[in-house]
């Protein structure tokens, strides 16, 4: 067994030679300014810009907020590690437990958000005259509360089926904690962790991906039995933006599980998982913000008059 000295413990940190260090440093401190930028900047025109508060863009909203929440508990961190010695790689285990909890929160969040996203489109293309009931300012609501609520029970059960867990050990082979950060600390049987942890995978993903391929099986057919061209051609605009970001999201995942299962490959993982807390949240924003017309013309105006009163001294 290693010594385990109190309450602090080792974060093993990326896996980079001397040289790489700043070049990387550089390139997530980067990527994590524009992602806070990106996101804060379209959730501040979204609550302030009253034709946005609309169902799709206040659902925006609540992923870029998600961004910034998981992205703001990882990231600092991990750069101000990178600029001390390996030895000084400290965090004390309520921080560890707390990481651990805001990442997989941010995680399942984002997929809860995605699937109520899928639904809004869904009823948008579908059912277009009932809409404005349907997703109603109450029904809003309370589809952001299970899309919270959910993802929070999960995760509570998560985590705290590692926290009771004795520890024996003291380092953790990841850059931040995790929930396999925190099992991997203990000598005891795993073996319910495991199970939780799969099952809880598993009916994520199968609900993720299932809601979403019948949310946009259904919208197809719609489509294809109307022969709309303005129809086809909205629901083309509004379902490949969310797509995108979609396949996104679970092509990241996706990568940092794989990549659990090869040790050999533990740098690579590393990487990957940091990549997943800027990447995503930094490439989401540009995605709406070209793709909906709506928060194009409302950047547009925002920008006009920010500028128009510099125009108007000259």
């Amino acid at each position: 067994m290693e010594n385990v000295s109190g309450a602090l413990l080792q974060l093993e940190g990326l896996s980079l030679p001397h040289s790489s260090v700043l070049p990387v440093f550089c390139c997530i401190l980067l990527s994590y300014v524009l992602m806070m930028l990106m996101n804060l900047g379209n959730s501040v025109l979204i609550l302030k810009e009253r034709s946005l508060h609309q169902p799709m863009y206040l659902l925006l909203c609540n992923l870029c907020i998600n961004d910034i929440i998981g992205g703001t508990h990882v990231i600092p961190p991990l750069l101000f590690n990178m600029l001390r010695a390996p030895e000084e790689h400290l965090i004390s285990y309520s921080a560890c437990v707390t990481q651990a909890f805001v990442s997989h929160l941010f995680g399942t969040t984002s997929h809860t958000i995605l699937m109520i996203m899928a639904f809004d489109r869904y009823v948008a293309i579908c059912n277009p005259l009932h809409y404005s009931t349907i997703m109603s300012g109450r029904m809003l609501v309370k589809l952001m509360a299970f899309a919270w609520g959910v993802a929070l029970v999960l995760v509570s059960v998560l985590i705290g089926l590692s926290v009771r867990l004795s520890r024996c050990r003291s380092v953790v082979t990841n850059p931040y904690c995790d929930n396999a950060s925190l099992f991997k600390l203990s000598c005891e049987s795993t073996l319910i962790n495991n199970v939780y942890g799969l099952l809880f995978t598993a009916l994520l993903l199968s609900a993720s991906i299932g809601s979403t391929l019948l949310t946009y099986l259904r919208i197809t057919l719609v489509c294809l039995r109307r022969h709309s061209s303005s129809l086809n051609r909205r629901a083309l605009q509004t379902c490949s933006t969310h797509l995108l970001v979609y396949l996104l999201l679970l092509l990241s995942g996706v990568v940092v599980i794989t990549l659990h299962r090869f040790p050999e490959y533990t740098h690579h993982r590393k990487m990957a998982a940091v990549i997943l807390f800027t990447g995503p949240g930094m490439v989401n924003p540009i995605i709406y913000g070209v793709q909906c017309r709506d928060i194009r013309c409302a950047w547009a105006r925002h920008w006009a008059r920010l500028w128009a009163p510099v125009f108007r001294r000259k």
